[in-house]
């Protein structure tokens, strides 16, 4: 069974987990070579909800906030990667340069976020709270990224 599904169709699946009364959370970000960071935020935020949705950013909207190069795994191969993380339940993409308008779409009750935000620097903080959800901080501080593990390849082949 497939976890990827565009964000219209993943909305009428949420919809029904709502109707069971689930909790929904909502995560989201490029995952470009995926790392343990990325597996505590999103395991801290599976830990907060019953059902948790991924939201990857497409190639081109990474190109766009990474520069190019970026990203090194395209989507297709990090939905793969990520549909095999047990505690990830459903996926989705988006193009957008920030995740409003799927959450507008997706409606969930909680949007997690990493440590290197707070509740109040959220950007979609307003979104959530017109949507009736909320913001939560999740996830081990910040000491890794994809960025950083490029710089230590880069530097390592001198």
């Amino acid at each position: 069974m497939t976890k990827v599904y565009p964000r219209e169709r993943l909305s009428e699946i949420i919809d029904k987990l709502k109707e069971e009364g689930k909790t929904i959370g909502f995560a989201n970000g490029c995952f470009d070579l995926l790392h343990v960071g990325h597996i505590r935020y999103l395991k801290d935020a599976k830990s907060n909800c019953d059902i948790l949705v991924v939201a990857l950013n497409t190639d081109e909207s990474v190109r766009r906030l990474k520069g190019e190069g970026r990203p090194r795994t395209p989507l297709n191969e990090r939905l793969e990667i990520m549909e095999a993380i047990e505690f990830v339940d459903y996926l989705t993409f988006f193009g957008e340069d920030t995740v409003e308008e799927t959450l507008r779409i997706l409606k969930p009750h909680i949007q997690f976020k990493g440590t290197d935000y707070t509740v109040d620097t959220v950007p979609e903080k307003k979104v959530m709270e017109e949507l009736g959800g909320r913001v939560m901080i999740v996830g081990d501080p910040k000491d890794h990224s994809t960025t950083e593990i490029l710089e230590r390849i880069k530097n390592e082949k001198g």
